[in-house]
């Protein structure tokens, strides 16, 4: 696989994961509205009250169920798991070039990413 190649796919998983994540949210963010057209405005609380809402089996559970707050997330977890998609790829790209120390850097970046995706609230 050449840089040329390795580029165009990163960019490729780049634009497929931001398309992908703005149709998940804007179609089911249109079906939730339509289903909460009538709920008063929570200005004061920012989050869902749904606790199966925050984590990610509980989203996948969930939007396997067709709820749209649910499908609204997994949206969301799409558009984050793009870039850490994008670090992985030019992992890989760098070991199949040999590029020890950029190995090791794609290595470290990506485990703090999945290390702070894990850990975080």
């Amino acid at each position: 696989m050449t840089d040329e190649q390795l580029q165009s796919m990163i960019g490729v998983v780049l634009r497929t994961g931001v398309v992908a994540a703005a149709l998940i949210v804007g179609a089911s963010g249109v079906f939730y509205l339509v289903g909460h057209h009538a709920d008063p405005p929570r200005y004061a609380r920012f989050q869902t009250e749904s606790p199966e809402l925050r984590t990610i089996g509980g989203i996948l559970h969930s939007a396997a169920q067709l709820q749209s707050e649910a499908i609204i997330q997994l949206g969301l977890l799409v558009l984050i798991a793009t870039p850490v998609a994008r670090v992985a790829l030019a992992l890989l790209g760098f070991y199949r070039e040999g590029d020890r120390l950029y190995t090791v850097v794609s290595l470290i970046v990506l485990a703090i990413l999945i290390f702070s995706l894990g850990h975080s609230s």
